[in-house]
């Protein structure tokens, strides 16, 4: 979750990027850099690793300038070296920039071809050669902007600025949140209001697809389809030290909607774009001769290694067994020395899974865990650490951290199964394709937010709901009740669909909603026969699925949500959109607590 500021200002701007830097270094700390104009001209100062080394290089080289543009960055495309530190920059353009440009290795190519020479190993410097590129045509800067915006695909909010032009800045958010901040003869950006929060209080929520150029006294904004558009202006009040909700209701809505661009840097931070394959930080172990994988977790996090299993067996044909941590060590697990096993938390402090790790590490395992807080004591404890950067999450019902977990997962499953040999260079390369894909689909999804409220208010009638699912699909049916048991107290339980006629049908009646969860493909056909008994048997039932699944099983559901087609490998990230905004929804009618559920905290560090 990289960091964006940017100021138009009356005087230097470079101390008060810094500061604005130093709130969003919770987004990153890989790298860092600032870019200003200096007699016209653009300047940067950039340094790899934490904030502190940037400022040790400004306060060395100090950076003049009443315009310009800073970053703090989750390393993504390419290492975090400074060559890759943002802004990027050629002589007439600097851009930062949050997210993924999912196309950036096409237009890499076509620019190369036309004589640019492109530095770095990152996504973020085509956006400055094809903005030049724009102006080197005989575009005006602003025109060359917003002509480059329109063939950019991905999950994306950027700020850039122009050689000899200390009276504009262009900005532009796709999936990933921006805000505009007004001054006294003064405007700014940034990543959320935290960044300007030092600045002014008078704060502009872009909105999905909107570009904004800024002057020093005035904002145009356009949308999606290059119109002029008004946003209305909030007055806010962020303490320094505080993550700001945004214009977002509650913070677990916001996580919802940040998914495509964490999942995008997430994915960035394991895969080379540019040889479209994954590439793990070192391991202290040979990963092809690993034979047996044991994934274990809690709660969410468990969820996300019964997707794992799937994945290693079918892609990696290794063998894989999943615990509950709070059972494992209570079983005695037998664990083969030499084994792998992978231990998934957020906070990397959940009390069961440490004492898992620590059982497994004593019986000869090879230790990785998958957590969001690097510093954390599961981290330290492991012989590797695969950070799923989603950033902080604040809602107690996990969400954005479930998705990069699952992203992350993903990306050890090929790795695996191109180190043993199990798939070819060609097969790796396109999951890992169908992986860069996932942003653009999660903010697809995220435009039926509407449909999917109003689907809500017919849930949350409900005493009891069932939510069905098969293969890697039926554990979003359990995270799919989990969340609504978690924030609107819904009794729900989450069943693989053809365990319905062994039991689980005999709950069925009108008043029971039953989410079915079958994306078109190899197992849709057995998924929707389990739909037809529950439907015989009057129940209701929501079908989440593709164009193609609906048209063929839609009309007799209740209601359906359509989401794209999607390959296999992919739909478990994805369909854990639609069932995380349907519970969100759910509990909003009811009115519950939805960030502080009853009962519930964020780390279960007790056992």
């Amino acid at each position: 979750m990289c960091g964006i500021i940017g100021i138009i200002g009356k005087s230097t701007v470079s101390d008060r990027i810094l500061d604005g830097l130093k709130r969003l270094e919770y987004r990153g700390y890989d790298s860092a850099g600032i870019a200003t104009l200096v007699d016209g001209e653009i300047e940067r100062r950039r340094a790899e690793g934490k904030l502190g080394n940037l400022v040790t290089k400004l306060a060395a080289h100090p950076l003049p300038g009443s315009i310009g543009i800073g970053h703090t960055r989750w390393a993504t495309h390419g290492a975090p070296t400074e060559v890759n530190a943002h802004p990027h920059a050629t002589p007439r353009v600097a851009v930062v920039h949050n997210g993924i440009i999912e196309n950036f290795r096409e237009l890499r190519e076509e620019l190369i071809a036309k004589g640019h020479k492109i530095l770095s190993e990152t996504d973020t410097e085509v956006i400055a050669h094809l903005v030049t590129d724009n102006i080197d045509g005989g575009m005006c800067p602003r025109d060359a902007a917003l002509a480059a915006l329109k063939r950019l695909h991905g999950a994306f909010a950027l700020a850039l600025i122009f050689t000899g032009e200390h009276d504009l800045m262009v900005g532009a958010r796709k999936g990933s949140p921006l805000v505009l901040g007004y001054g006294e003869g003064e405007m700014y950006l940034g990543s959320d209001a935290i960044a300007l929060a030092h600045l002014t209080n008078r704060i502009t929520y872009l909105e999905e697809g909107d570009a904004v150029v800024l002057t020093r006294n005035s904002a145009e904004i356009f949308n999606v389809d290059g119109e002029p558009v008004s946003r209305p202006v909030t007055i806010v009040s962020v303490a320094g030290g505080l993550i700001d909700k945004g214009n977002y209701r509650h913070f677990m809505l916001k996580e919802i909607f940040e998914q495509p661009t964490v999942v995008a840097q997430t994915l960035g931070s394991y895969i080379n774009p540019l040889l479209g394959r994954v590439e793990l930080p070192e391991l202290p172990f040979d990963l092809g001769a690993v034979d047996k994988v044991t994934i274990v977790a809690c709660g969410t996090s468990y969820y996300a290694a019964m997707v794992a299993e799937y994945w290693f067996e079918q892609i990696a044909r290794i063998d894989a067994q999943v615990d509950v941590a709070s059972e494992f060590r209570y079983r005695d697990a037998v664990l083969k020395p030499g084994g792998l096993a992978i231990f998934i938390s957020q906070s990397g402090e959940t009390a069961d899974t440490l004492a898992a790790l620590r059982y497994a590490r004593a019986n000869g395992q090879h230790v990785v865990s998958v957590v969001n807080v690097p510093q954390s004591s599961m981290a330290r404890e492991s012989d590797v650490v695969l950070p799923i950067h989603a950033g902080p999450e604040i809602g107690v019902a996990s969400t954005k951290a479930f998705t990069c977990q699952l992203a992350v997962l993903a990306c050890l499953a090929i790795a695996a199964g191109v180190a043993n040999g199990k798939i070819s260079a060609e097969k790796s390369a396109e999951l890992t394709q169908h992986l860069l894909d996932v942003p653009s689909r999660l903010a697809a999804v995220l435009n039926h937010d509407g449909a999917i409220e109003k689907l809500a208010y017919e849930i949350a009638k409900a005493r009891d709901v069932i939510y069905l699912g098969r293969g890697g699909d039926y554990p979003i049916a359990l995270e799919g009740a989990l969340k609504l048991k978690e924030i609107s107290y819904i009794h729900a339980e989450g069943y693989a669909a053809g365990e319905m006629k062994h039991g689980p049908i005999a709950l069925i009646d009108e008043g029971v909603p039953i989410i079915v969860i079958a994306p078109s493909g190899p197992l849709f056909d057995k998924t929707t026969s389990n739909m037809q008994e529950v439907i015989a048997r009057k129940g209701r039932v929501v079908l989440i699925s593709d164009r193609e699944g609906i048209m063929a099983q839609g009309a007799q559901a209740e209601a359906t949500i359509e989401l794209p087609k999607l390959h296999p490998l992919v739909t478990p990230i994805v369909y854990s959109v639609p069932v995380q905004l349907l519970a969100y929804h759910t509990a909003v009618h009811k009115g519950t607590d939805v960030d502080q559920p009853r009962n519930l905290a964020k780390s279960v560090t007790v056992e």
